[in-house]
């Protein structure tokens, strides 16, 4: 959230600003995966802000795929948004 923070900051930006968010699931390792999404997550329950996880790979018919696209690509492919479903034991 500190990164988070920094960033609207730089910015002139709050997360008021914001409407969806758009999260890149890997490859990379799992720790920073399950981090980034846990914090995507509290901002969907805290702020309402939708989410949508995505990998690259999910885009493989698009030639050339970059950061910009990643929006309107989530749309064309129907990248299902808010993926975290925690299962809670009691």
């Amino acid at each position: 959230m500190i990164l988070i923070g920094e960033f609207l900051k730089n910015y002139k930006c709050s997360l008021d600003d914001i409407n969806a968010i758009y999260v890149n699931r890997g490859p990379g390792s799992f720790a920073g995966i399950r981090n980034s999404l846990s914090t995507i997550k509290a901002l969907f329950l805290t702020r309402q802000i939708d989410y949508y996880c995505f990998s690259f790979e999910d885009f493989k018919e698009s030639q050339t795929t970059k950061y910009v696209d990643v929006p309107q690509l989530c749309k064309k492919y129907r990248i299902k948004k808010n993926l975290i479903n925690p299962i809670y034991l009691s």
